[in-house]
C-alpha cells in the first residue's frame, strides 16, 4: 500500500517525501479527480505523480498544449461537477491569468498551484523566489476576489492543498496555492492521517427549477449539477442573478458588489496565521515560506542575544490576515519583512501597520535568505528601538 492508500483509507502513515509530492497526495486526499497542466520547472513533480495517481482512483489526467488551454480544461471539468487543479510555475501562471479571472468572475472552483521561481521572463527556472505576491492577487484584469494560500513545510503544502479544495468549494473561488522551490523539492517527513480527510463538497441546487437562479440566493450561490435539470448561463461577460449577460448599471453594480465582498464574509473561515514569540516583541518579522522558515530560526538567535524579536507568518495569504497582523504588532515598535523579491510583502504589510517602521530585507539572487542575515537585521532594529 503506497502513501496515497494510506491516507485514503484513514490509517496514519508517516513518509519522506518532497513538497511537490505532498500536493499530489494532498490533491487526490481531497477529492482532485481532474488535472491539466503542462511540464515546468520546478512544479512538474505534482503532474508527474498526478499522471499516475488519478487514473487508479478514476480520475483524469490531461496533459495540454500549453498553460491557457489547461486553465481553460480545470474550469469546464469544475463546471461539470469534478474537483479540479492544475500546476505551474511562474510564465505558466502568467499565462493562465485570463482564465484566472474567468473563473473568479463566474465563481467556478478549482485549484492553481504556482511553485514560485525566479523572473521576471524565463529567469531561473531551477532556483526559488518568492515574487509572484503581487501577481497571485492582482494577475488577472479588473476588480476580483481570490484565495491565495503559502505554505512553509512540506507537512503544510499536503494539509493546505486539502484546504485549497476545500475553501474553493465553500466559496465558490479559484484558490491559489502559493510556494516556492525550496519548499517544493525540499524532502521532509511527513504524517498523513485520517484528520486531514476532506469533509467539503459543493453546494448543490435544490428546489424548483424555474426558480433557480445561478447567481442569486445568498452570497455564495448553489450550483447546477449537471444533468439535474437546471438552467445555467456560464460567461465571462457581467451577469445578473440569471447568469445571462448584462450591462444594466443597478445589476452589474448589485452583483458585482457580492462577488467582492463574499470572501470577507467568510474571513473566519479562510484567515489562517502563525506567531511566534510576539506578546513581547519589540521587532515582528512578517515573512512567507522558506523566508518564515529562516525567520523563525532567526527569532530563536535573537532571543538567545538578548532581543525581544517576534514572528508573524500569514498561512492565508489573500485576502490579507490585517486584524490578526495588527494584533500580533500591537506592542511592536518596528516591523522587519525578509522576502525574496524587491519588497512586495513589505509594500502591504506598510499599508496594514501605517502606523509602524517597516524595514525590508530583500533578496532576488536566486538564493534563500539566511537566517543569519534576518537575525542581524531584526537585532539592529530592537536596538534602535530600544
Amino acid at each position: 500500500m503506497n502513501a496515497v492508500d494510506t491516507a485514503l483509507t484513514g490509517k496514519s502513515a508517516v513518509k519522506l517525501i518532497s513538497g511537490n509530492h505532498a500536493c499530489a497526495l494532498g490533491a487526490v486526499g481531497a477529492g482532485c479527480r481532474f488535472f491539466a497542466g503542462y511540464p515546468i520547472t520546478p512544479s512538474s513533480e505534482i503532474a508527474e505523480r498526478l499522471s499516475r495517481r488519478l487514473p487508479e482512483v478514476g480520475g483524469v489526467f490531461v496533459q495540454m498544449e500549453d498553460e491557457i488551454a489547461s486553465m481553460a480544461a480545470v474550469i469546464g471539468a469544475s463546471m461539470g461537477g469534478v474537483k479540479a487543479m492544475t500546476a505551474t510555475s511562474g510564465p505558466g501562471f502568467s499565462l493562465k491569468q485570463e482564465n484566472l479571472g474567468y473563473a473568479a468572475g463566474a465563481e467556478i472552483p478549482c485549484v492553481i498551484v504556482n511553485v514560485m521561481r525566479g523572473g521576471p521572463s524565463t529567469g531561473m527556472p531551477t532556483r526559488p523566489s518568492q515574487a509572484d505576491v503581487m501577481q497571485a492577487r492582482w494577475g488577472s484584469h479588473g476588480d476580483y476576489p481570490i484565495i491565495v494560500l503559502t505554505p512553509a513545510s512540506v507537512a503544510e503544502i499536503y494539509s493546505e492543498t486539502i484546504r485549497a479544495f476545500d475553501l474553493a468549494e465553500q466559496c465558490r473561488s479559484p484558490v491559489v496555492l502559493l510556494y516556492d522551490q525550496v519548499i517544493a523539492q525540499l524532502s521532509e517527513t511527513v504524517s498523513l492521517s485520517s484528520a486531514a480527510q476532506p469533509n467539503v463538497e459543493r453546494a448543490w441546487a435544490s428546489g424548483p427549477r424555474a426558480d433557480y437562479k445561478p447567481y442569486g440566493g445568498g452570497d455564495i450561490p448553489a450550483m447546477a449539477r449537471p444533468g439535474d435539470g437546471y438552467r445555467v448561463h456560464t460567461t465571462g461577460l457581467t451577469h445578473s442573478e440569471s447568469g445571462f449577460p448584462t450591462q444594466n448599471p443597478e445589476a452589474v453594480t448589485r452583483n458585482l458588489s457580492r462577488l467582492l465582498t463574499k470572501l470577507d464574509r467568510h474571513r473566519d473561515l479562510i484567515d489562517s496565521w502563525e506567531t511566534l514569540a510576539c506578546d513581547d516583541a519589540d521587532v515582528v518579522i512578517v515573512a512567507i515560506g522558506i523566508s518564515a522558515r529562516a525567520a523563525r530560526r532567526a527569532v530563536e538567535m535573537c532571543r538567545a542575544q538578548g532581543s525581544r524579536v517576534g514572528l508573524f507568518r500569514p498561512i492565508t495569504l489573500w485576502p490579507f490576515p490585517e486584524a490578526a497582523l495588527r494584533e500580533a504588532a500591537a506592542g511592536a515598535r518596528a516591523v522587519l519583512v525578509p522576502e525574496m523579491n524587491n519588497g512586495q510583502l513589505r509594500l502591504e504589510v506598510e499599508r496594514v501597520l501605517s502606523d509602524l517602521p517597516v524595514e525590508g530585507l530583500h533578496l532576488f539572487s536566486g538564493e534563500a535568505i539566511a537566517p543569519s542575515d534576518i537575525s542581524v537585521c531584526a537585532a539592529a532594529l530592537a536596538k534602535e528601538a530600544s
